[in-house]
């Protein structure tokens, strides 16, 4: 019973950021919205992580398995990615370069800023 009430406050974040995206006029995806809510909901207390750890524990370990649809796809597209393999490979190594970068960046600009904030 523990789950079901798990997962109920992790959809209502769901709806609500589905609500938002309705509501709100900006190219921002509802899943977007919602994890923000339930990060906002975390940080302030209004959802302690007891109150979702299980079940978002669960979602995170089937979450690989919401790729392979995805990757079967692409199988199928093989004569069209042979023609057009070079441009593909090029822009998928630049952009994991460009994220690893920001990603970088990112948290050595959280860890200098928790540095000067904790002494």
């Amino acid at each position: 019973m523990k789950y079901i009430f798990q997962f109920l406050r992790i959809l209502l974040f769901c709806f609500l950021g589905e609500l938002l995206h309705s509501l709100l006029p900006l190219p921002i995806p509802s899943s977007i919205y919602g994890l923000s809510l339930l990060l906002a909901a975390l940080k302030i207390r209004l959802v302690k992580l007891e109150q979702i750890k299980e079940a978002s524990g669960f979602l995170i370990a089937v979450f690989p398995l919401l790729f392979v649809p995805g990757a079967a796809g692409i199988m199928e597209l093989g004569p069209l990615l042979a023609e057009i393999w070079l441009p593909v490979l090029l822009s998928i190594v630049l952009v994991t370069a460009l994220v690893m970068a920001a990603a970088g960046k990112s948290a050595q600009v959280v860890i200098r800023w928790k540095e000067t904030r904790h002494g």
